[in-house]
């Protein structure tokens, strides 16, 4: 059993605390490749039942994995995804063989419900792009990036802004990978959108998540392009796969959040001079609050792109319960 922790630890858990794993599918993809390397390791002890002793073992990687970093709502929801799985393992089964059916399980939910829901996703979205569009994105979402480069690929001719915003600069990355390709970008930061969005055609944008009343919880900042969108009238666009789906409903970005380093937003790269906040540890009167993620409300959202189809933000509740028949997620 000690395998199975270090590889928990060394293969997702330590690469989320350092961030060389970002982006809801990459960790979510990440922690069920552990656990399936953790399944192949395991042997049930004596006198225990397997189905009984794994949920435990799951949980303990689960805690530890909290510990690194809170975990995203998609990760949320393969994990409970996976529980089920065991939980309805047969008792008839071999140890050997109830391995196998979690194995293939897993392998089921990452092909399935990630990188075939993404290429539907790719297929629906290319075709509200026209030639001559200008579109615009926040931050860096794969889903996204593969939209822009599919429908270059099919030789539609468009122009690509990236906005991006302190302190991640997660669009310089995708910045680089779209213009290596040969799409035509323009990068700015969020405090100048409003003075391109008059230049915009769509707004495409990822999410970390969808709640059943349609808001949209994704990185910190997409509501306020969201929100410039709405009021220049350019449709917004949220692409998001369907097991991001969730139950729950958020008002605002305060009741429930991931708290991000404060150091990060205290210090400006590249420039040391600035050197402000220095010591804003020590004055007790000054708290730094570097939020991860925040709260799109529905009334800003045009359409929802997910592998069920196109849909507007009032039928997110039907998505949830489809999954639910589907028996994915308690």
């Amino acid at each position: 059993m000690l395998t199975m922790a270090l590889y928990i630890s060394n293969q997702a858990g330590l690469r989320y605390l350092a961030g060389d794993i970002s982006g809801g599918n990459a960790r979510c993809i990440a922690m069920l490749e552990a656990f399936q390397e953790s399944i192949k390791d395991y042997s049930t002890p004596p006198e225990k039942a397997l189905i009984r002793d794994l949920t435990a073992k799951i949980n303990c990687y689960v805690s530890f994995l909290i510990e690194c970093r809170p975990l995203s709502i998609s990760m949320g929801n393969a994990i409970r995804f996976l529980k089920t799985r065991i939980v309805k393992l047969p008792l008839t089964l071999s140890e050997s063989e109830a391995k196998a059916t979690l194995l293939s399980d897993i392998d089921r939910f990452i092909n399935e419900k990630i990188i075939l829901a993404d290429k539907v996703i790719v297929r629906h979205a290319v075709t509200k792009i026209r030639d001559g569009d200008v579109l615009l994105t926040y931050g860096s979402s794969s889903a996204v990036e593969m939209i822009c480069l599919h429908a270059h690929d099919i030789g539609k001719q468009f122009r690509v802004v990236v906005v991006d915003s302190r302190p991640k600069l997660e669009g310089r990355l995708l910045l680089h990978r779209l213009v290596r390709k040969g799409i035509t970008c323009t990068y700015t930061h969020i405090n100048a959108v409003s003075y391109i969005m008059h230049e915009v055609n769509r707004v495409f944008l990822g999410a970390s998540s969808v709640l059943s009343n349609g808001t949209v919880y994704s990185r910190v900042g997409t509501a306020c392009v969201a929100m410039v969108a709405h009021q220049f009238h350019v449709p917004v666009l949220i692409c998001c796969e369907a097991y991001k789906f969730y139950e729950r409903v958020q008002l605002d970005s305060i009741c429930s959040n991931e708290l991000g380093d404060p150091d990060a937003i205290s210090k400006v790269p590249g420039r040391k001079e600035i050197n402000y906040l220095d010591d804003w540890a020590n004055r007790e009167n000054l708290q730094l609050l570097n939020l991860i993620y925040d709260a799109t409300p529905s009334d800003y959202v045009s359409m929802i792109i997910t592998d069920y189809g196109m849909i507007p933000p009032t039928s997110v509740p039907v998505i949830v319960r489809e999954y639910r028949k589907e028996h994915l997620w308690i």
